[in-house]
């Protein structure tokens, strides 16, 4: 199996994964191991109508202690935090268009909220009083049923992923709305696109983000 470990200023590339595949992924690192909040960021593009993932972070005590997952039902998508889920209906999740996704969870209220292209979700109530703790493991293109592993080639994400970014807190709605718009945004304290540190396992291309011309 193919892999390499880089740490590259991604301003302006893109993570192109081109096949259904039960291996092929990006694993992001991390050296924070505890976590009373987060907010994570990212645009996708692709034509999948299937459940796919979209952010996976996993400990030893929690395979989906801070999820992204696009369900197969229209408009569907789930956040998990310390394994517990909240369904966000309603969205408008379009296939073969950049779409920026947001999502947020604190553990004093244990609240989620996601955002897509801008526009807000209800606040939902999934884990309280429960810190995200101990060896952290993110990926891209693959979700996690156990810490690192797990895969399943029906839940893997194809197409492209870019401008992902992590932070330990909840962003405020005016900044969350500065990265949507691709504004002044700081970058994030945890997972930073500009200075990431990443390792590619299997089939995966690192390349310049297409964006359309008029």
């Amino acid at each position: 199996m193919q892999f390499f470990c880089l740490f590259v200023y991604l301003s302006g590339k893109m993570f192109t994964f081109p096949q259904q595949t039960s291996t092929a992924h990006v694993k992001l690192s991390t050296t924070r191991e505890d976590f009373s909040a987060v907010t994570a960021c990212l645009r996708s593009f692709t034509d999948l109508s299937r459940n796919h993932i979209l952010f996976s972070l996993a400990t030893p005590s929690a395979a989906n202690d801070f999820l992204l997952f696009k369900k197969a039902a229209a408009g569907q998508i789930e956040v998990y935090a310390r394994d517990v889920t909240a369904v966000f209906d309603g969205q408008e999740y379009k296939l073969n268009a950049w779409l920026s996704v947001c999502a947020t969870w604190d553990s004093a209220s244990g609240l989620e909220q996601l955002w897509l292209n801008g526009k807000p979700s209800c606040r939902k109530f999934t884990s309280a009083g429960s810190n995200i703790t101990g060896h952290t493991i993110i990926t891209l293109g693959q979700e996690q049923d156990s810490h690192g592993g797990g895969f399943d080639a029906k839940q893997s994400f194809v197409g492209m992923i870019s401008d992902v970014h992590m932070w330990d807190h909840v962003l405020s709605p005016c900044e969350i709305s500065r990265y949507m718009d691709n504004l002044n945004f700081t970058p994030g304290n945890v997972l930073n696109w500009r200075e990431l540190d990443f390792q590619i396992i299997g089939r995966v291309l690192l390349e310049e983000k297409q964006n359309i011309c008029y």
